[in-house]
């Protein structure tokens, strides 16, 4: 078992939604990279700065009534994140 220490950092996210995110709320969202995506989906991508942050992104996911689909760390770390955002 870990402490999850590893996981408080710096790391890329894809979180999807249901329903349709303009990309105008994406100072909203700390900057993620809003995508609609088919099917009436929404992919926000981005650096994220810890586990806090992404949990204050989710409640305003929540705040906003959207569907979590899904969430993915897809890299960890500044030089990840730099070349996945």
């Amino acid at each position: 078992m870990t402490n999850g220490r590893e996981y408080d950092v710096r790391a890329v996210y894809r979180i999807r939604v249901k329903g349709t995110l303009d990309q105008k709320w994406s100072d909203w969202f700390n900057g993620l990279s809003i995508v609609p995506q088919a099917g009436d989906e929404t992919l926000l991508t981005g650096p994220v700065a810890d586990q806090a942050a992404l949990h204050g992104i989710l409640a305003k996911i929540a705040d906003l009534g959207l569907p979590l689909l899904s969430v993915k760390r897809v890299g960890r770390g500044s030089d990840e994140c730099s070349r996945q955002a």
